[in-house]
């Protein structure tokens, strides 16, 4: 009798290690009554404030012909990396992102006065990313716009330690699967043993838009020196992980 009692306890850990669902990539485990398993998958996020901000900053000129309008281009972005600089931001936190000079399409002027039109047949486009510490981001848009970035304003959070804070939620998904093994553990009058497996499936980290494109781009003239910068807060940063985990049980 004890012997089958062994035997339907293994069948009820094979139903429940048979409804998990098992990545490709997972070991394999063997079911037995010698060795009982649960397998769990679980997510998790972890949160942290972000200590480091990549300011996009830009441009957008125009000229009656080409030469004004490089002329124009190549006095504004001068400006623009010579203002940065005298503000104390390090050349190697400025990293170009785009330019070019084209002519002006009919489909981008339909709203321009015959005036306008005569002096914007040509423009000049630039956008760079400017990293620096999260307390800064205000202030670097601020020196930007003010010399004459008038596409400016998509910024990205971040942390440093961007691995740690992956480690943190792996942790938290490692965690909630314990939990969550302890009760189907309970269900079948077991006791959880130790881990024998587990995999950790983390998200691809996203890309920061190109300068132009990122839903917050401000179109700016030049602000006056005497305006405040806008008050910006830093958001918080999450990074989430999936979790497979083998517990045994006993």
């Amino acid at each position: 009798m004890p012997i089958r009692l062994h035997r339907i306890a293994a069948c009820s850990a094979a139903l429940f290690f048979s409804v998990a669902a098992i990545p490709s990539y997972a070991q394999q485990i063997v079911v037995s009554k010698e060795n009982r398993t649960i397998a769990v998958t679980t997510s998790a996020e972890a949160n942290a404030n972000a200590d480091t901000v990549t300011v996009q900053i830009g441009f957008l000129v125009y000229g009656a012909d080409e030469d004004s309008a490089y002329a124009l281009g190549s006095k504004t972005s001068n400006a623009i990396a010579a203002a940065l600089k005298a503000a104390g931001i390090s050349p190697d936190a400025l990293q170009s992102e785009s330019q070019g000079i084209s002519p002006v399409q009919q489909y981008g002027n339909q709203d321009w006065t015959p005036a306008e039109k005569a002096e914007r047949k040509f423009q000049v486009q630039q956008g760079w990313n400017v990293k620096t510490g999260a307390g800064d981001g205000a202030k670097v848009l601020d020196i930007a716009v003010k010399a004459g970035a008038n596409q400016s304003g998509q910024m990205s959070w971040s942390v440093a330690d961007q691995d740690g804070l992956q480690a943190k939620a792996a942790k938290l998904a490692l965690d909630r699967a314990r939990g969550i093994a302890q009760q189907m553990a309970a269900g079948l009058n077991a006791t959880l043993g130790p881990l024998v497996y587990a995999s950790n499936e983390a998200p691809a980290r996203p890309t920061p838009p190109l300068n132009g494109r990122g839903a917050d781009m401000m179109m700016l003239k030049a602000a006056p020196a005497q305006v405040a910068p806008l008050s910006i807060s830093a958001q918080k940063v999450t990074a989430s992980a999936t979790v497979y985990a083998v517990f045994s049980i006993q």
